[in-house]
């Protein structure tokens, strides 16, 4: 998997409550043919959209498979992993709202005890 982020700002505006605290983060995540995310969460909701590829997205409940030009909304709490199945590159963006002070990465690996 290569991450990189492609943009990264303080939220300001209307919304004097969170202004400060949080920012919106763009990330462009590549997954090779065949390879998978293991089981994992992220620090902040946000939306995500498939660019290129096809994204297995195996939640607790139910596998959904996202097409080039889906969009679709995780929370941030739920555990899930991703596996790209096919042949190309699977490429993916995310939109996230997280706290102002993160550095580094906002996925947290699931621990299993």
């Amino acid at each position: 998997m290569v991450a990189k982020i492609k943009s990264e700002a303080p939220l300001e505006g209307f919304l004097k409550e969170i202004n400060g605290k949080y920012k919106l983060r763009v990330t462009e995540l590549t997954l090779a043919p065949g390879g998978h995310v293991g089981e994992h969460n992220h620090e902040g909701p946000g939306i995500r959209q498939v660019t290129s590829g096809y994204m297995t997205y195996v939640l607790p409940d139910k596998t959904v498979v996202y097409a080039p030009g889906d969009f679709f909304f995780e929370s941030g709490d739920i555990n899930h992993t991703v596996f790209n199945k096919t042949d190309p590159p699977m490429v993916h963006v995310l939109f996230e709202i997280l706290p102002v002070s993160l550095n580094g990465p906002s996925l947290i690996p699931v621990r299993h005890h």
